[in-house]
């Protein structure tokens, strides 16, 4: 097996101890490896990839027609069926080479080992786009009742990673389909996920795309944004006329309380603001108030 890329916590070879080493020492160990007709296998649904490279799938065909297949798929027997659990990618450049039947290692495990492993599979081996690593995540949180720092845990990333990644989930759907396609990576992603206006998000997002933006150039973009916005003056509120009954009443306590009065709202609802200039000039406004004068 390929060397487990490093950051990744306890990864497939701690998830899955009979499946490290070589299809051939698999074999000669009896470690569960199998030969099954491809007809009987069945894909899993909720496995996190949904997209799968044209290309890429040709060339590791072209591959699988000269070397075989070198890890064995990982599988749940059903029935009289098998359920991917890892190996999908490998499973359809298998048929598109030919193959009738492919290696299997079966594996019993519940639903929850399931997901995890189909994750960790993907994220080690497959590079899911950022989009779907997310959902993938959420999903695992959500049907097994995990926190972010259980993930994390499992998955061997840091939490700020877990938040990061599923933080890319809220932005507008134009944005996401932009990383989903490779667009925009998932830097650019995180950096957009900052903001609280769709609007702005999804006009930087074009920008970015047309003007070819790195990450640290929109990260400048958005800072100098920010910078403009608190530097415009800010755009006083015209205060909204009083009906004439209003206006005279307002005059009236004024003349009354010797002191600024200001009355807003209408003639069923609003509210008065009396203003004073010093200690003396409460106890004056309060004492005519209260009656005490």
């Amino acid at each position: 097996m390929a060397a487990v890329k490093s950051g990744l916590g306890r990864g497939l070879d701690a998830l899955l101890d009979p499946y490290s080493g070589s299809l051939e020492e698999q074999e000669k160990s009896g470690a569960g490896v199998l030969t099954v007709n491809v007809r009987d296998i069945d894909t899993n649904a909720l496995q996190p990839r949904k997209q799968f490279d044209e290309t890429s799938l040709n060339e590791l065909a072209a591959s699988i027609r000269v070397h075989g297949i070198v890890q064995p798929l990982i599988v749940k027997k059903k029935g009289d069926r098998y359920m991917i659990i890892a190996g999908e990618r490998r499973f359809r450049a298998a048929r598109l080479a030919g193959l009738t039947e492919v290696p299997v290692l079966t594996v019993d495990y519940d639903e929850a080992q399931i997901h995890e492993v189909s994750l960790i599979e993907n994220i080690q081996r497959e590079n899911l786009n950022p989009v779907e690593e997310a959902a993938a995540i959420r999903f695992l949180m959500k049907q097994h009742d995990m926190t972010q720092e259980e993930v994390s845990s499992r998955l061997g990333k840091s939490r700020p990673a877990i938040a990061n990644s599923l933080r890319l989930l809220q932005l507008p759907e134009s944005v996401i389909n932009l990383l989903r396609d490779g667009t925009l990576s998932a830097g650019h992603g995180r950096t957009l996920a900052g903001l609280t206006d769709n609007g702005q998000m999804e006009q930087l997002a074009k920008e970015t795309v047309e003007k070819q933006y790195s990450v640290r150039a929109l990260e400048e973009k958005i800072k100098q944004l920010n910078e403009k916005k608190k530097a415009a003056p800010a755009v006083k509120k015209d205060k909204p006329a009083l009906s004439a009954e209003l206006a005279s009443l307002e005059e009236s306590f004024r003349e009354s309380l010797g002191t600024k009065v200001s009355l807003a709202g209408s003639n069923t609802r609003g509210k008065i603001t009396i203003e004073y200039f010093s200690r003396e000039d409460l106890e004056r406004v309060f004492e005519k108030i209260s009656g005490k004068e």
